[in-house]
């Protein structure tokens, strides 16, 4: 059986598509994180593909759980992820939703972890640094971790930048080691 995220693919392209046409991204965001949520509840793992369960009975509990809740095209979807046996799929729908979402929007997620905490002067400026270099707009999430003890790390995606002295003396150690 291929991976979850080459099934759900089609799914969060379709979803994209549809939310980018009506210029719904936010809603989209919100209503699949929900459904990842969702999947994830102990509850409901326990009835996606329970035997005595039909999918028409778990299409009907999802539906009635969710209205009010949920758009009326997200409760569709649900429909068709439950009638084609691909409910457990949502969390990988909604990650490769926000990759495509991102991309659209020319906006990257970074991830910049310190030894220390950053100043906001610094952080502002850093910012500003990310975001010129990948000529895009950051989101960024702050971290700190007493193991890198100084510098930073840059993650953005698959970019990484290691300007840590964890780094440096890592580096240093292969290079000794040969």
């Amino acid at each position: 059986m291929a991976d979850y995220s080459t099934l759900a693919r089609p799914y969060a392209k379709a979803v994209f598509e549809l939310a980018r046409d009506a210029q719904a991204f936010p809603v989209w965001s919100e209503a699949l994180a929900a459904l990842a949520h969702l999947v994830k509840a102990p509850e409901v793992a326990r009835l996606i593909g329970h035997p005595a369960l039909s999918k028409a009975q778990l299409v009907d509990a999802l539906t009635q759980a969710l209205a009010g809740k949920l758009p009326a095209p997200a409760l569709a979807l649900v429909r068709l992820l439950v009638e084609n046996g691909r409910f457990a799929l949502a969390p990988a729908i909604a990650a490769q939703f926000e990759r495509l979402r991102a991309e659209a929007e020319a906006r990257v997620d970074v991830e910049i972890t310190s030894a220390v905490p950053v100043a906001p002067e610094q952080q502002r400026q850093l910012a500003a640094a990310v975001k010129k270099r990948l000529q895009r707009e950051v989101v960024i999430e702050w971290k700190t971790d007493p193991e890198l003890i100084g510098g930073a790390l840059i993650r953005a995606g698959d970019f990484v930048i290691d300007g840590s002295i964890r780094g440096e003396l890592d580096r240093l150690h292969t290079i000794l080691a040969r």
